[in-house]
């Protein structure tokens, strides 16, 4: 089994860029978040009843630098540990050159880049719950075993699939079928065995 520290490319101009959202970081009071706003360029927002963080903006990601090594060692049997966290967010200089930038990078969407770059064709995104499920915490919850990509669509359109819930593992599940990725599946960790058997679990297909 092997580590690799991992560099994700990401956008310099992101959008995110403009409205940080990812809390890091311990709390602070307001007026030390405002001193360090000031002293050292933070962007600062109130977490709920909790104090005052430093957000910075979680930018889409592009591309793997160490994909064809990862790739390689895939090929060659090994157990690979690779964007851990997200990874770390660098942009392209001019001339080249990788620069370093203070964001936090999606680690759903970051591994469905990285299984595209190393030619996977099944993506398994382990979560906390069994199956994906449409109406969740409603009456209506419908635990569902396969969707089509234009169905998990439909339904992330819809709002089934909450932002600080599924809405990540969905959006990187489409991003992965639609760059040419074969086949999905989400469920638990402890489901994960009996997932790959067909047992439990959601597949999404293209």
């Amino acid at each position: 089994m092997l580590t690799i520290v991992t560099q994700v490319v990401v956008d310099q101009h992101d959008p995110s860029t403009k409205n940080p959202t990812k809390y890091i970081g311990q709390f602070y009071s307001e007026e030390d978040a405002r001193r360090f706003e000031k002293e050292r360029g933070w962007a600062v927002k109130q977490d709920g009843d909790r104090g005052w963080r430093r957000v910075v903006p979680s930018p889409i990601p592009l591309s793997i630098v160490e994909a064809p090594a990862i790739r390689t060692l895939v090929h060659e049997g090994q157990i690979v540990i690779a964007a851990g966290g997200g990874g770390i967010p660098v942009y392209v200089l001019p001339d080249g050159t990788l620069e370093g930038m203070d964001a936090v990078i999606d680690k759903d969407r970051v591994g469905a880049v990285l299984a595209k770059e190393i030619g996977a064709s099944l993506f398994i995104i382990l979560t906390d719950v069994d199956r994906v499920a449409i109406n969740y915490g409603t009456p209506q919850q419908q635990e569902i075993d396969r969707l089509t990509v234009a169905e998990a669509a439909k339904y992330h359109a819809e709002g089934h699939f909450p932002p600080g819930s599924m809405g990540p593992k969905i959006g990187a599940a489409i991003q992965f079928l639609k760059s040419g990725g074969k086949e999905v599946l989400i469920t638990s960790i402890d489901g994960a065995a009996a997932a790959l058997d067909g047992k439990t679990g959601t597949r999404i297909v293209a």
